[in-house]
């Protein structure tokens, strides 16, 4: 087979508002047409949707066994396990698809790029043709894109609004792998848009490696049927999802977290005290969340004050955008004046620490990294989707660091409106006072980072992806 279509690069919209687009120049290419395939892939898709009322029952009435498996794959953790090593071809740029569709990912995507091109540079291989899907950051990476579906995510628009945009990018995406057939298709987190573009890479025979599987152990694991279809090799992050997707006869291969590899240079450990000790709140990133959480956590915070004693209240916050928001927070609150607002610090901050009270997500990690005890909570917007989560969810915890102890490590609370405010208080005062509550969560805490694992994580992951590309590479030679 010859090496691939020739392409010409052209850019819609305003400059800077489109990234580059590769297109055929003819409609060469073996395989289904684009159009043929995408309308497949819409067609299983509306299919899926519709069943998905019986999946949820059926989950319901099986909610108890689920929850129980997860619990045995949550005593599997284990270390990243030996990397493959390549023979990389030297008389060829491998092809390569890379594809992200949020902002988190697309830093995970271009770090994973710039392994891949450490890796094969080493190995004297050429350097690789890369066309994919990203932002303008992207592209400016040498990366030739098909489309831009980061710039679409930040808009916020719904599912049926978005709908004719990302079929546009599917076909687009599927004239690529029809026209370069690339060595290997590799989509970054966000499976909404991976996992159809998976399934449309297999029509053309390409193999396709996902990297940062999805968490369908803790929600929707019917979901896991489409996504092994569609995925020849899963990376994951956390240490007991190789168990989880082996049970669901998913190849997938543990890498660790990228988090730690940015994480690396950052002196972590217990912290030194500090005279007064601090307090931090952590009530998240997004403008939504942090409006339904700040001015309820301050609310704890003074109900159990007098327990507490002296003490520095901080608020770090490494995203400066929202500094208005949480200075006029702040202001609002009568315990708001005694709060440290730290912007652009999150580590040293972090480093200070005594006790963290933080809404859960990836900050749990940066919180972990510095082994400080944290009350973590999840507040929903409404009772609604608390009696949701609390049926639907298949994992005995939610909080990252409880998962990864196997045990609940830190307390953590999932509710709507005013919570379980007393057990909550309680719990700030108990791991603020020295004692064995404290020890015993300081203690947990070291078993979660040693879970963790070591940095390393995207060069681990280049490798797999490369080991997956020679596979391929001899069909499309």
């Amino acid at each position: 087979m010859t090496h691939g279509t020739a392409t010409r690069t052209e850019r819609t919209g305003p400059p800077g508002s489109e990234p580059l687009r590769p297109a055929p120049v003819d409609g060469s290419g073996t395989g289904p047409g684009p159009r043929w395939v995408v309308a497949r892939a819409l067609a299983r898709a509306l299919g899926a949707l519709l069943i998905v009322p019986f999946q949820a029952l059926g989950q319901l009435v099986r909610g108890r066994h689920l929850v129980e498996a997860v619990r045995a794959d949550l005593a599997t953790s284990h270390a990243p396990g030996a990397t493959p090593t390549p023979n990389l071809p030297t008389d060829r740029p491998l092809r390569i698809f890379l594809a992200c569709a949020e902002a988190s990912g697309e830093i995970h995507a271009l770090e994973l790029l710039d392994r891949l091109r450490e890796e094969l540079a080493a190995a004297g291989a050429p350097e690789p043709e890369v066309t994919g899907l990203g932002s303008q950051r992207t592209a400016d990476r040498g990366v030739v894109l098909a489309g831009n579906p980061v710039a679409r995510a930040t808009m916020g628009l719904g599912v049926f609004k978005a709908l004719p945009f990302y079929l546009g990018l599917l076909r687009d995406t599927a004239a690529v792998f029809r026209a370069r057939r690339p060595d290997v298709v590799i989509g970054v987190d966000s499976p909404a848009l991976h996992v159809p573009m998976f399934r449309i890479a297999k029509e053309y025979g390409l193999r396709t490696v996902h990297f940062v599987t999805p968490q369908y152990w803790g929600w929707a694991p019917w979901r896991v049927r489409g996504y092994r279809r569609g995925v020849d090799l899963g990376l994951s992050i956390l240490p007991f999802e190789p168990a989880w997707f082996g049970r669901h006869d998913v190849r997938a291969e543990h890498v660790g977290h990228p988090l730690l590899d940015a994480l690396a240079d950052v002196p972590g450990g217990p912290a030194e005290p500090q005279h007064p000790p601090h307090l931090l709140l952590l009530p998240g990133s997004r403008e939504s969340v942090i409006r339904r959480n700040l001015p309820w956590m301050l609310d704890r915070v003074q109900a159990c004050e007098a327990e507490l004693g002296a003490c520095q209240l901080v608020l770090p916050q490494d995203r400066l955008e929202l500094e208005p928001l949480l200075a006029e927070l702040l202001a609002e609150h009568p315990l708001g004046h005694r709060v440290r607002l730290a912007m652009g610090a999150l580590h040293p901050e972090l480093a200070q620490g005594h006790l963290a009270f933080c809404v859960s997500g990836t900050i749990l990690l940066d919180v972990l990294h510095h082994r400080l005890p944290m009350v973590v909570i999840y507040r929903l917007p409404n009772r609604l989707e608390a009696f949701i989560g609390h049926n639907l969810l298949t994992v005995p915890h939610f909080a990252v660091v409880n998962l990864l102890a196997g045990a609940e490590a830190v307390p953590e609370y999932s509710f709507a409106a005013a919570g379980p405010t007393a057990e909550i208080e309680g719990d700030l005062i108990r791991l603020w006072t020295p004692g064995p509550d404290r020890e015993a969560c300081l203690a947990a805490l070291e078993r979660s980072a040693e879970n963790l694992g070591p940095p390393g994580a995207t060069r681990r992951a280049a490798l797999w992806v490369l080991d997956e590309a020679v596979r391929n590479s001899e069909g499309n030679t």
